[in-house]
């Protein structure tokens, strides 16, 4: 472990990252903030929402800006990064499934 006055680092051989830091946290924003809850009342797209929402979608599309996305084909890149897959709830969104891509 190395240690800086009040800042520590450990370093280990199964550490994973990612490297577009917060998206967890903007998810949680966004959840907190009602934003998700109000994309799905006032956007109505999906005839069925088994199991994703039009929200699901958007920000999809959010994320990968955030990630450093510029175009929709960049989606890709987040769909074979193995640390987006294991990472939960944001990783659905980039999950092939989302985009209905087996």
């Amino acid at each position: 472990m190395m240690t800086a006055t009040n800042i520590h680092y450990e370093l280990s051989d199964r550490v994973s990252g990612l490297a577009p830091g917060g998206i967890g946290a903007i998810h949680l924003l966004a959840h907190r903030t009602g934003l998700i809850r109000d994309i799905d009342a006032r956007l109505h797209l999906l005839k069925v929402h088994l199991p994703y929402h039009e929200s699901d979608h958007v920000l999809n599309i959010a994320y990968n800006i955030l990630a450093g996305g510029k175009r929709i084909e960049h989606l890709e890149l987040r769909r074979n990064d193995e640390v987006y897959l294991n990472r939960g709830s944001v990783a659905m969104y980039f999950s092939r499934e989302t985009w209905g891509v087996q």
